[in-house]
């Protein structure tokens, strides 16, 4: 059980240690964004794959993720070394990590069906090296702080480093690949350059980030998806998050087509871009305030329309040109923005309240299952693009023979990245209705205990009387 011990103040995180963690999330970023754009386009107009072998292709890794993201959770909420808990496994994903990404786009001259295998065992390896970094990495802002607010404000500059690691890789990226082999070779090593920086960045920029209390591992997998399946808050967050990357799977997979066929302009792949993560530099500050003002369900609610709105009004961007296609983008991005933000704030609420009830810190759990259905939703997004594609009659190629696609292979790129996500955001929205968590529940939960200041009972190094406060780098507490 947890017990209290007394702490007079909130622990606020020291700008150095926001710095270090916010600019982690350029690996984040980096790493959902340009696979999710330009894998299955690669595929499909690089290599001749199918569009359906090439959406399975993008799909299958992320499949693993649910069975290795809950391990690496769990594994890490064991672990005791010099330096924490997390950060040990941060460092053996920033270490292979990249190799893996830069290896996916680099691949021997093969097309069709060996060049989709030779992909689908580089990613394969890709999705476990980031497993290692990117759920502990989640399990943090829970753990170093207890207060509602403060854990938006850490957020925000996470979310800062997230639009910055999104406009460099989204609109980089493309620029660099262009629609050559060669191209895509380059990008993966400049990429997978970018990814080792901020991996390590980030690894020693929280070397002496406070840790309030210390997580509780589950015993095994299954007992981890019983401990997700008793948070209703949990499940509801999970249902509506999954909405919101799945719809942001469709989108930045069927940006290159939307581009190519519905703009006709290959090149706006990148304006389009700039568009839509341009806010992610700008709103933090608004969607922190709105979410005090209205709470973040409200604000959660609010993002999700504008959202919705913004690829609502891309339908009509073949009638209306390119100008008017960015600016509904930039709608987009304004609601993309908030999603961003709020979902993570909400995440670490909930890992904070369930510690509160149930007595166990199980930040990992919740971070590797939150993780592995992140992925598996966002690469599903690519899955559906690339079968609905193929259902309309979409035809391979390579640049050497360029395809000239059918009326229906064209309406299906339009419709399959707009509506098709915006359908999906208006469910995400119903979904955020159910979500009930709230400051004053999170301060009736802390009131109920009986001090402040989290920490385990029992655990050797958590001394009766004391704060409970140590940096991440610290020894911990030794696990039973």
């Amino acid at each position: 059980m947890i017990s209290r011990a007394p702490s007079p103040a909130v622990v606020t995180v020291p700008r150095g240690v926001r710095l270090g963690y916010g600019v982690g999330s350029v690996c984040t970023a980096t790493f959902s964004t340009v696979p999710g754009l330009l894998l299955l386009f690669y595929m499909t107009n690089v290599l001749a794959v199918p569009a359906w072998i090439a959406g399975v292709v993008v799909f299958l890794p992320k499949l693993w993720d649910v069975v290795v993201n809950p391990w690496v959770g769990q594994r890490s909420d064991r672990t005791v070394s010099h330096l924490g808990a997390r950060r040990p496994w941060m460092l053996l994903g920033a270490l292979t990590l990249p190799v893996t990404f830069a290896l996916t786009f680099a691949g021997p001259p093969l097309t069709g069906l060996p060049a989709a295998l030779y992909v689908t065992v580089c990613y394969f390896l890709t999705a476990t090296a980031y497993a290692f970094y990117e759920v502990p990495y989640k399990a943090m802002p829970a753990e170093m702080t207890d207060d509602y607010h403060e854990r938006s404000s850490l957020l925000q500059w996470k979310m800062a480093f997230v639009g910055l690691g999104i406009l460099l890789s989204g609109a980089g990226a493309p620029a660099i690949a262009g629609d050559e082999v060669s191209g895509y070779r380059t990008m993966g090593i400049v990429v997978g350059a970018v990814l080792l920086v901020s991996m390590l960045a980030s690894f020693f920029g929280t070397a002496h980030a406070p840790m309030i209390a210390r997580a509780e591992a589950e015993p095994s997998i299954r007992a981890q998806f019983a401990a997700a399946r008793s948070n209703r808050m949990f499940m509801v967050l999970l249902g509506l998050s999954c909405a919101q990357m799945f719809a942001a799977g469709v989108m930045l997979a069927g940006a290159p087509y939307y581009a190519t066929y519905t703009l006709g302009e290959p090149g706006a792949t990148t304006t389009l871009f700039v568009c839509l993560v341009g806010p992610l530099l700008v709103t933090m500050p608004p969607w922190v305030w709105l979410s005090k003002r209205y709470d973040k369900r409200g604000a959660m609610i609010l993002s999700s329309a504008l959202f919705m709105a913004g690829t609502v009004g891309m339908v009509f961007s073949d009638s209306f040109g390119a100008v008017y296609a960015h600016a509904c983008v930039l709608v987009v991005g304004v609601g993309y923005a908030g999603l961003q933000l709020l979902q993570f704030s909400m995440l670490s609420d909930v890992i904070v309240h369930d510690a509160l009830v149930t007595g166990k810190r199980r930040a990992g759990v919740f971070t590797g299952l939150w993780t592995a259905a992140e992925t598996v939703v966002f690469a599903l997004g690519a899955l559906v693009f690339g079968w609905l594609l193929g259902a309309a009659g979409f035809v391979e190629s390579d640049p050497a023979t360029p395809v000239a696609q059918s009326s229906s292979a064209v309406t299906a790129v339009l419709y399959g990245a707009t509506l098709l996500p915006a359908v999906v955001v208006g469910v995400g929205i119903l979904l955020t209705t159910r979500y009930t968590l709230t400051a004053e529940q999170l301060r009736a939960a802390g009131a109920a205990t009986a001090e402040p200041g989290l920490r385990s009972a029992g655990e050797p190094g958590w001394n009766e009387g004391e704060p409970g406060l140590r940096s991440a780098g610290e020894p911990g507490p030794q696990s039973s």
